[in-house]
């Protein structure tokens, strides 16, 4: 399996925490944050990563190298900010394969990844990962018709519902119209305008599930990954 991982950001909400490391980079349990997302991948079977970085780049790059526990990295390095989807469309173009995950170097999700892959393989769909939560006023939420993502709900709605987990797996060539170098959101640009015409089958993983961009849950993340 190959996937995306976007570890460019800057983490300006994190700012009054950690400073001089590129979000990704911030320490969780004693090491860095993108050590534990991509220790998860290897379990999982991943053995090729493109690390899409920005912000201070050579952090991540001479921190890595080109191998860590089994996993090729290959790194697309952002000379201006290229927003989500600019940055998933010029690391696709470093994939092998004609369909990859995408996931977000700021969140850990224990994601059930053989089962998604097995479901690209049966039906070769494109698949948006959604997670229950207790209340969705942080991300907004999932609209669902018939295990199918149709829609995307604006924030500001409170209470448990589905929300989107930032992990997608994606055929190759979807954003190919695209030109590379043009900045564009995946989700606002692409994903919301997408579902309304084409299938994107939803999988509502099980797995832990935490974002560490803002204090409160980076703070909560020293203790619940502890360890991992």
């Amino acid at each position: 399996m190959e996937a995306v991982v976007l570890a460019g950001g800057l983490g300006t909400r994190l700012q009054t925490l950690v400073r001089g490391v590129p979000k990704p980079m911030a320490p969780v349990g004693g090491r860095p944050f993108l050590e534990i997302v991509l220790t998860s991948l290897a379990t999982k079977g991943f053995r090729r990563v493109i690390l899409s970085v920005g912000y201070l780049a050579e952090q991540i790059s001479t921190h890595f190298g080109q191998g860590f526990r089994g996993i090729s990295l290959n790194y697309e390095v952002e000379e201006s900010p290229l927003g989500t989807g600019g940055a998933v469309r010029a690391a696709f173009q470093r994939c092998d394969g004609d369909h990859a995950f995408v996931f977000n170097g700021d969140t850990y999700l224990d994601l059930e990844a053989d089962e998604v892959e097995r479901r690209w393989r049966t039906h070769h769909n494109p698949v948006i990962v959604g997670r229950a939560v207790p209340d969705v006023a942080r991300y907004g939420a999932l609209r669902i018709e018939s295990g199918q993502v149709r829609g995307f709900l604006e924030k500001g709605s409170t209470g448990p519902g589905l929300i989107n987990a930032g992990c997608y797996l994606l055929p190759r060539d979807c954003l190919d119209s695209y030109p590379v170098g043009q900045p564009f959101s995946l989700e606002a640009d692409f994903l919301s305008q997408a579902v309304e015409r084409d299938r994107f089958d939803l999988f509502e993983t099980r797995g832990l599930f935490i974002d560490i961009g803002v204090p409160e849950d980076y703070r909560r993340a020293q203790t619940l990954l502890a360890g991992r």
